[in-house]
């Protein structure tokens, strides 16, 4: 028999911490490669792995492309908590599906600006809508373009002439040049997100990962609300409910997204300031709940 070779390192496993909360932020890579990875976050991943796989197929057999956006948080406020920018990834996943409600009623069109609306007749679409070119929506689309949309805010959606629409068959092919262009780009300014913790089980074991909400998005003028008003408190989300929909203002729409009961954010949140995560906090995040098909009229 023969033995040889170094004795193994033991290598101490650093559990990165986790964060909650409204966070201001800019884009600093999409769908990076391991080299990219490496530059971004500092650290390199395992040669195996599966991350960089962003296309594939989905359970119904369609292409599917997942489509990470690297965030780097841009510090606001004085915190004792942290002394570095975090990174963060937000996630989107579109589907050579065309978009339809549960029962195939109705179909979701999108404009040659991003702006998603839904009807069971082209000719039932809103006036405005039809202003621009338009067609049937893809899976997953109109996440995409809410972010895209507020992103890229520097471009001016009001002209006539504006553009924001991505080539369909190259990203079914994991062509993400198009967006990655976007980066630093004339068109783009930083944006204001959620930072959550989802919470699982397996085998008994029960696990937490940060992710960041990616149903709605603000402007960075809109942390300043938050810092004033408590909008976890009942008395005012009854009032932004008592609210007709014209009349609500776009943090305040946010709100009643994230916190609606069926179609809102499972996961747990907090609608302050980002701050580290206190697991024993996380009292009701297994009430809240959201549906896997989004709310489709």
């Amino acid at each position: 028999m023969a033995i040889g070779g170094k004795v193994k390192e033991n290598v101490n496993f650093v559990e990165q911490p986790k964060y909650v909360g409204l966070f201001e932020a800019k884009v600093i890579g999409i769908n990076p490669s391991a080299e990219e990875f490496e530059e971004l976050l500092g650290w390199t991943p395992k040669e195996d792995s599966k991350q960089f796989e962003y296309l594939g197929e989905s359970k119904d057999g369609n292409t599917s492309l997942r489509i990470d956006f690297w965030l780097e948080e841009i510090k606001t406020r004085n915190r004792d908590d942290m002394d570095v920018n975090e990174k963060f990834k937000v996630t989107f996943f579109i589907e050579d599906k065309q978009r339809e409600n549960k029962d195939g009623t109705r179909m979701q069109y999108i404009n040659k600006v991003g702006v998603c609306s839904w009807a069971s007749d082209p000719n039932d679409l809103p006036d405005w809508f039809k202003e621009r070119e338009y067609r049937v929506a893809y899976s997953g689309e109109e996440e995409l373009y809410n972010f895209l949309r507020m992103w890229l805010s520097k471009l001016d959606y009001r002209d006539k002439e504006a553009v924001l629409e991505l080539e369909w068959k190259k990203l079914m092919r994991g062509n993400v040049k198009e967006i990655k262009d976007q980066v630093n780009g004339e068109w783009c300014g930083n944006i204001v997100c959620l930072a959550t913790i989802t919470t699982t089980e397996k085998d008994g074991d029960v696990k937490e990962y940060q992710r960041v909400y990616n149903r709605g998005f603000l402007s960075p003028y809109s942390l300043k609300y938050f810092r004033t008003i408590d909008f976890s408190s009942e008395e005012t989300l009854s009032r932004l409910k008592a609210k007709k929909p014209r009349d609500l203002k776009a943090h305040e729409k946010f709100v009643l997204d994230v916190t609606n009961s069926e179609y809102g954010c499972r996961d747990y949140y907090v609608l302050k300031d980002l701050k580290l995560y206190n697991p024993e906090d996380n009292i009701a995040a297994s009430d809240k709940v959201i549906s896997d098909e989004g709310a489709d009229y």
